[in-house]
């Protein structure tokens, strides 16, 4: 089926999303996307196994939009993710394959976000929730939430909810949901706890498994760079100059407008660039690679589609400006380069919210990709300084200079002048279109990574930047404080079948806290420690209601007085230094 789908307006998708996937660039479908748009489209369950990067945000968004009726202001769609991440990503998705679409809205709930404003958001009404597990359950036990117009479920990275100890309340989630309602499950791999969930919650599912193209690509060296403290063309700029052995390019952008914008851009630096995108005749098109292969022309922006076949051996580097979609995108992409056994480069732009397509493409590539830092603009001007001494050797090598030698003789003696500033003056004539000391500002330089600690020691935490909440809230990130880790208490324990990595998983996505930063958890029987960096009021307490095994953690501080919990002997119980308060039991 998926051959023979070579355009999203085969898929039977309505008008104004197929607007919207040209003004993203989108072309033609992925695998996943040919396979899952028409079961969706057609109300059918679906169990799909696909990995990151392989399309599947829009295999199941598009359907999804597709079907929604805008005039009933209810969550029609569901889609639960394991982090927060990962919600703010598929929100994102949405709403811009909505952008045809006036009045769709979408709201995203994670843990760490105020209440308040995801009260104030679900009593405006939405017609797509996404979110993670425990801060949905959170809204549909206070009613916050109601799902009774609820039509499609998703399950996304089912394996990763596993993993994180959110499956029990996946399956919570699942049984207060309308029976009538479509689920689609998506998992990279299929242990046999989601295989059971989609026995038991799923009818009938259509089964779909997607593999990413994996591919090894040992002649090209890969690199990114991280698109932050920067923009993004002048980064592109400062590449191209210091990059060693360059010369040429193809620049990878996502739309055909952003080839041509792009593409001006760069003449303006007085760089030999062209646009190369679909829009274009086959002449023109033909006209662009013939200028690539003689040398009359160094970059080429381009879309996928438009540079797919291009087999230019004068190729040394691609730059992925937009990150692709998808893995097989990218590798067809840095296939531009490297041909034949040559060597080639491959340097890809990346946005600290994009790391996870980063991660998917190091393992289709089966390669550590490596990062880089932006070139100085000291850097810069050493690279022009040995050009323009490399230009003015060959033409003292190559060119018949008699006349001129001449000239210098006669503005020596006539001027009065040493020879030394009439080169001076000649450099800066020669230099003044593309000078040797550019103005360009300073780049931050991001901070190393932290050490690992050594042994004996308490693990520290840097101080993190605050960065802005998604849903349009002014509220920032808490700030953490520098020192040692304390010792917290939570109210789940082995008897709960709690495990470390549950633990781990739960505080680090409700939390927002990196798994690096939490120290040691010792599990007893009704309870657990758990060393953390000292938590402010607002972390505080949403990690008293984050859950592990359905139980809410309830975390405060360890009581420093009371004597450090101990291991009990082989088959005896362990003392309890405090006595839990009684849970309530779950709603059914």
């Amino acid at each position: 089926m998926t051959d023979t789908i070579d355009s999203f307006a085969a898929l039977q998708l309505p008008p104004a999303l197929l607007a919207a996937l040209a003004d993203v660039g989108y072309e033609t479908p992925s695998p996943i996307q040919a396979a899952c748009i028409p079961i969706l489209l057609a109300g059918r369950d679906l169990l799909g196994e696909a990995q990151t990067g392989t399309g599947k945000t829009a295999a199941f968004a598009l359907p999804v939009l597709a079907r929604l009726d805008l005039a009933v202001k209810m969550p029609q769609a569901l889609v639960l993710t394991p982090t927060r991440e990962l919600a703010i990503q598929v929100a994102e998705a949405f709403q811009k394959y909505a952008k045809h679409m006036p009045g769709f809205h979408v709201l995203p709930l994670y843990g760490g976000q105020s209440m308040v404003i995801q009260l104030r958001a679900l009593s405006r009404g939405a017609h797509v929730i996404v979110g993670t597990p425990g801060r949905i359950m959170d809204h549909l036990e206070r009613k916050s939430l109601s799902l009774d117009a609820l039509q499609t479920l998703v399950l996304d990275e089912a394996d990763e909810m596993l993993r994180m100890g959110f499956i029990d309340d996946v399956e919570w989630i699942l049984e207060h949901t309308p029976a009538t309602r479509q689920t689609a499950l998506f998992s990279a791999t299929m242990p046999e706890p989601i295989r059971r969930i989609a026995k038991r919650y799923q009818r009938d599912p259509e089964q779909i498994k997607i593999k990413a193209a994996t591919a090894t690509v040992s002649t090209i060296r890969q690199r990114y760079w991280i698109a932050r403290g920067a923009d993004k063309l002048d980064a592109l700029t400062r590449m191209l100059e210091v990059e060693e052995d360059f010369d040429a390019a193809i620049v990878f952008v996502r739309t055909k407008l952003a080839t041509v914008e792009l593409a001006e851009k760069l003449e303006a630096r007085g760089l030999e660039a062209a646009a190369l995108n679909g829009d274009m005749t086959q002449g023109l098109r033909e006209q662009v690679i013939e200028r690539l292969k003689n040398g009359s022309l160094d970059i080429v922006v381009a879309t996928d589609v438009a540079a797919r076949g291009i087999d230019v051996p004068r190729v040394s580097h691609v730059i992925n400006y937009d990150i692709p979609y998808d893995t097989e995108a990218y590798i067809h992409r840095i296939g531009r380069t490297g041909r034949a056994g040559r060597a080639g480069t491959a340097i890809l732009f990346v946005a600290p919210r994009e790391q996870r397509m980063l991660k998917a493409i190091e393992h289709a590539t089966r390669q550590k990709i490596e990062p880089i830092s932006l070139p100085t603009a000291g850097e810069v001007a050493e690279r022009r300084v040995a050009q323009f001494q490399q230009q003015i050797l060959e033409t003292l090598g190559n060119e018949n200079l008699d006349y001129f030698y001449d000239v210098i003789r006669r503005m020596e003696s006539e001027q009065n002048l040493a020879t030394r500033q009439i080169a001076a003056a000649l450099a800066f004539l020669a230099t003044r279109d593309r000078p040797l000391k550019p103005d360009l500002p300073d780049v931050p330089v991001p901070p190393p990574p932290p050490a690992s600690t050594p042994a004996g020691e308490k693990p520290k935490r840097e101080r993190r930047a605050a960065t802005a909440d998604f849903a349009g809230g002014d509220k920032a990130k808490p700030t953490l404080a520098d020192g040692d880790l304390k010792r917290y208490r939570i109210e789940v324990g082995r008897k709960l079948g709690a495990t470390p990595k549950e633990i781990v998983g739960a505080i680090a996505n409700e939390g927002g806290i990196a798994g690096k930063y939490i120290g040691q958890i010792h599990l007893f029987a009704e309870f657990s420690t758990v060393e953390l960096p000292e938590l402010p009021p607002d972390v505080l307490a949403t990690l008293k209601k984050t859950r592990v095994k359905q139980t809410p953690l309830a975390i405060r501080p360890f009581d420093t007085d009371a004597p450090p919990p101990r291991k009990a002997p082989a088959n005896k119980s362990v003392a309890k230094f405090d006595k839990p308060a009684p849970r309530k039991p779950r709603k059914p």
